[in-house]
């Protein structure tokens, strides 16, 4: 019966130790990565963000900055797969990052009206995220929605958004004296 316990024991730390030396490999790698993606070495980066990735599939934190990278890399599609990983493994607070990124990335190409529901998203995860109600008031400009996108500048603007700030007061300098629903244009 002791063996059974003994056997048991290490197996189990065998199991955590290993466990460890990935996670320590896989940190190990993030942050190698990090640091070349701090010097501008995007390409190294996104190779060790890989490589981290693959010691451990769920590190939510790997995808964003390789998302980052990718995007800087002009890579859009690619940014566009690391931030739907971010969403996926990621805590709730930080699917909101994941979820902003997506959103900035669908804007830079275009896809303003896949933007919305992200920006959306971020927004409802994180009700003060000044900038995902700037953003999307944008991709809302974009599609035609010029009620909502002066809406999300107001809301923008109010959380603290200097750019949202400046636009209202450069083209409606009498924006914050308007009630919420008279600000359609």
């Amino acid at each position: 019966m002791r063996r059974i316990y003994y056997i048991t024991v290490i197996t189990a730390f065998l199991l955590l130790a290993g466990r460890v030396a990935l996670a320590e490999s896989a940190n190990s790698s993030f942050n190698q990565g990090f640091e070349r993606h701090l010097r501008g070495d995007l390409a190294s980066a996104v190779k060790l963000y890989s490589n981290a990735i693959e010691i451990d599939p769920a590190f939510a934190m790997a995808y964003q900055m390789r998302g980052i990278a990718q995007q800087q890399l002009k890579k859009y599609a690619q940014a566009i797969n690391d931030f739907s990983m971010v969403i996926m493994f990621g805590a709730p607070s930080f699917k909101s990052i994941g979820y902003y990124n997506r959103g900035i990335v669908k804007n830079m190409t275009g896809d303003f009206a896949g933007a919305i529901p992200d920006f959306s998203q971020a927004i409802e995860l994180d009700k003060k995220m000044a900038v995902a109600f700037f953003h999307r008031g944008i991709a809302k400009s974009k599609t035609g929605d010029l009620f909502g996108r002066m809406e999300d500048f107001r809301e923008a603007a109010r959380l603290g958004d200097i750019n949202a700030t400046a636009w209202l007061n450069t083209y409606y300098p009498g924006w914050r004296e308007l009630p919420p629903t008279a600000a359609a244009i």
